[in-house]
């Protein structure tokens, strides 16, 4: 009996926000061949400027996009300045003294999931999202140890097991910025700013990682920026 070899390409789920890191897993997923399935979340998130970035990327490129809206579970995660407008959200590097406010109770179980069921209602094996080596410090679900854990329960939850990969992993912000140049990534496709204003404020700790990791390669960052000089 002769075998019949499928030509369609493996199936793969990015969590993609719409941001600097997610923008350059979803091109490594594509670059690796896969027929992708983006999912982006509303939680109830200070605003959707990532959001409206990530339709539009998914657009252009054709992928299949699914904005999940899970605002009902605001209340359970209000408890941060990332998802609560009233409170002042901090400037400064990312450091564990002074952005812990920015800490999303749960978050990436949440969303990897979410994910993870989506992955196994599509026949998808993969599961990708965007937790890099500069979180370490401040996001205990972007630690290696936790991605371990998240596999180990993925590979049981389902009687179809999924992996979760973070490409970037062990990676810094610069070095991911520099596979995404090598893939000739335009970077203004993205929104990184934790403030939803009609520039980036320049100020907030995700704006000085981005920054610093341009600055890193003697690159102009594309967005601009309320501060003038900040580019």
């Amino acid at each position: 009996m002769t075998r019949t070899i499928s030509s369609t390409p493996a199936r793969a789920v990015v969590i993609y926000s719409g941001g600097m890191d997610s923008y350059t897993v979803l091109h490594h997923a594509l670059r690796r061949g896969y027929e992708l399935h983006a999912l982006s979340f509303h939680y109830g998130q200070r605003h959707a400027r990532e959001l409206d970035a990530a339709r539009r990327v998914c657009e252009q490129l054709g992928i299949t996009h699914q904005v999940v809206d899970i605002q009902a579970i605001h209340p359970l995660i209000d408890n941060s300045a990332l998802t609560d407008a009233d409170r002042t959200l901090p400037d400064g590097d990312y450091a564990e003294d002074n952005l812990t406010a920015t800490v999303v109770p749960n978050r990436n179980m949440i969303l990897l999931s979410l994910a993870i069921a989506k992955a196994v209602n599509i026949g998808a094996e993969v599961c990708f999202y965007g937790a890099h080596g500069g979180d370490h410090v401040l996001y205990p679900d972007c630690r290696p140890e936790f991605l371990q854990r998240m596999n180990d329960v993925a590979a049981i939850a389902n009687f179809s097991p999924v992996t979760i990969e973070a490409p970037y992993l062990h990676a810094g912000k610069a070095d991911i910025l520099a596979d995404g140049l090598a893939m000739g990534l335009d970077y203004a496709e993205t929104w990184t700013c934790y403030q939803g204003g009609e520039t980036a404020c320049g100020e907030c700790g995700s704006c000085r990682e981005r920054l610093a990791a341009f600055a890193a390669h003697g690159r102009t960052d594309p967005l601009p920026y309320a501060i003038a000089g900040e580019r």
